[in-house]
């Protein structure tokens, strides 16, 4: 499902990000741990196609992503890849299901209300449709945009940071999501994060379904734990 062979990223100016070769099946989670700015979003990004490596080889869901370029890769990503940022960007002019719409829009394809519905439907939020961001809690707005993540059931859910500046019980709460979710769609889950609270809430086996696997990241290196 994702699969790496000596890839590296720098940045202009910087080191190199060296990331050790990786092997994460359908089905699998992937936590990528370590401190902030030592590179979990980049490795997030590269396999988001969002940037190309430095260099090494790179596979995400069958597809070599060196092969893609511009329209053929954001089409790609659109397909396969939900993306939850810590950062949850939802526009506040539009209500929630505008917001979900847009995952249409941007793909030149007609908005499926009743996809929609079901979305919002699966991760709780049905009732907030007509909602604005500004009338959302934190725990509400973070399914909201899972579930513009998952809208398109990607075979790839990538999280950044999902438990930053969440207590206790909501970043058990946001996991859970995050696992239920992926269990549901069949999809490989990454969640990159400093949250130290994070390992303990995704345990190594699910209903014997999901693989667990953890890097740890240091400035350099991405290491397997």
């Amino acid at each position: 499902m994702i699969c790496t062979r000596a890839l590296t990223y720098c940045y202009p100016g910087g080191q190199p990000l060296e990331f050790p070769d990786t092997d994460v099946r359908q089905g699998e989670v992937l936590v990528l741990s370590g401190p902030s700015g030592c590179g979990k979003s980049t490795w997030l990004a590269l396999a988001a196609g969002l940037v190309a490596p430095t260099g090494g080889t790179l596979t995400v869901a069958g597809q070599p992503l060196g092969a893609l370029k511009n329209v053929a890769m954001d089409a790609w990503r659109a397909k396969t890849i939900g993306f939850l940022p810590q950062k949850l960007h939802l526009s506040a002019a539009l209500t929630v299901q505008e917001n979900l719409a847009l995952a249409f829009w941007a793909n030149s394809q007609a908005e499926d209300g009743e996809r929609i519905s079901a979305a919002l439907r699966s991760l709780g939020v049905q009732d907030l449709a007509l909602r604005r961001p500004s009338q959302l809690s934190g725990g509400q707005a973070q399914r909201v945009a899972l579930a513009r993540a998952v809208l398109q059931s990607p075979a790839v859910i990538l999280a950044d940071e999902p438990t930053a500046s969440l207590d206790d019980e909501a970043a058990a709460d946001a996991i859970r999501l995050l696992l239920a979710t992926a269990m549901t769609q069949r999809a490989t889950l990454v969640v990159a994060t400093h949250d130290a609270r994070v390992t303990a809430l995704i345990p190594p086996k699910s209903d014997g379904q999901i693989g667990f696997q953890r890097f740890s990241l240091v400035r350099k290196q991405l290491s397997i734990a």
